[in-house]
């Protein structure tokens, strides 16, 4: 085969174009450059011989009828010197087919108010399909719970040790350094008034109330929450939970509910858990800087601080585990087809758990403070 070539002969008003060898997509670059030297202004006509050309692929015809336009555009008479049917035919193919693209208007600038419309609609959305996801975990659980045999207790004691004892060292160091800051803080401001043993009702009741469920909520939220959306995540985009649903599995009962018991069993615990570990954290500050003994910090403790508040940060750690539990695998489910999907919906399950469950902290305060309780 011979070697692709374009020869360009100039003669006064005169261009003569002659194609040997191929014409294909891999050769216009080099072609396209020898065209663009071409001192165009006083060419009146151009011949474009082909008879030496032995294939021409849609490419170089695109190339070739664009040529072909140029001059027309420019009044210049154009003369195709070829024999072969099957060129000529590519030509005429390409030329025929071709779609000029229409000229695209700038996007015009929407006002706030459809844009304001737009995010609305867009939450709206996604809160109607998260509802249909908890309506489906609920139906399933009529069924999951209707007998002892459907539970998977060891799918369950697996999550529990995935979920909650392996997360045991950092809520309690967190708790602890919690309870160090908040007491020490507010030794500062207790010792101007001599206020000292104040320090053990302030931090019993804020520890037990609200600060050990919220800080422990927040922290299985970044740590197990973002877990349940990868794994799930991962799953979703390897079939493994297509593959489930093939063979006549559950996703719900296998994958989905024994992760939301596992958490709401042990979320309490946790909170006990950072319970001492706070007041742990207040009674050394208490005793370093404010000279109040451990028996003395205890003991005032008994007095003050009503179990109730204790009773009340457990029973919101249930909640809690729900709202995480379900945001990160609800967002698991999810995830398209590409590992960046993983990455944005385990963020936005973090951010969407954490988010929710100081909703729902608030609501509980609410509701507590307008019982009198």
């Amino acid at each position: 085969m011979n070697q692709p070539l374009l020869h360009i002969v100039q003669t006064d008003s005169t261009l003569s174009l002659t194609f040997l060898g191929e014409c294909t997509l891999f050769v216009l670059s080099k072609y396209n450059k020898q065209i663009e030297n071409i001192d165009s202004l006083k060419v009146k006509k151009v011949i474009f011989n082909l008879e030496k050309l032995l294939f021409l692929d849609t490419a170089g015809a695109l190339f070739i009828n664009s040529i072909l336009e140029r001059c027309s555009a420019k009044n210049i008479e154009v003369f195709i010197e070829c024999q072969n049917t099957d060129i000529l035919g590519t030509l005429e193919l390409i030329k025929n087919q071709k779609r000029t693209s229409k000229h695209i208007p700038h996007e015009e600038e929407t006002s706030t108010l459809y844009q304001l419309g737009v995010l609305v609609y867009s939450h709206y959305k996604g809160f109607t399909s998260f509802m249909s996801f908890i309506g489906m975990l609920f139906l399933t659980s009529a069924h999951y719970l209707k007998s002892v045999k459907n539970i998977r207790f060891k799918e369950i004691a697996f999550e529990i040790n995935e979920s909650a004892i392996k997360a045991i060292g950092i809520v309690s160091l967190t708790s602890f350094l919690l309870g160090l800051v908040v007491a020490y803080q507010s030794s500062f401001q207790l010792k101007i008034y001599g206020a000292n043993i104040f320090i053990v009702d302030m931090l019993g009741i804020s520890m037990l109330r609200e600060l050990s469920p919220l800080i422990t909520a927040i922290i299985i939220a970044g740590r197990s929450g973002s877990a349940f959306t990868a794994q799930i995540g991962a799953m979703k985009i390897t079939q493994e939970i297509d593959a489930m649903s093939t063979m006549g599995f559950d996703p719900y009962k296998f994958l989905v509910l024994p992760r939301i018991l596992a958490l709401m069993l042990s979320m309490s615990v946790l909170i006990f858990i950072s319970d001492i570990m706070g007041v742990l954290g207040g009674m050394v500050v208490a005793n370093l800087d404010l000279n109040i003994s451990s028996q003395l910090f205890l003991e005032r403790f008994n007095e003050v601080v009503a179990v109730k508040h204790f009773y009340l940060g457990i029973a919101k750690g249930p909640f809690f585990a729900f709202l995480i539990a379900s945001i990160g695998i609800y967002r698991g489910l999810m995830v398209k087809d590409d590992t960046q999907s993983i990455g944005f919906n385990t963020t936005k399950s973090v951010v969407e758990s954490i988010f929710a469950v100081i909703v729902c902290d608030a609501l509980f305060s609410i509701a507590f403070t307008s019982l009198g309780i």
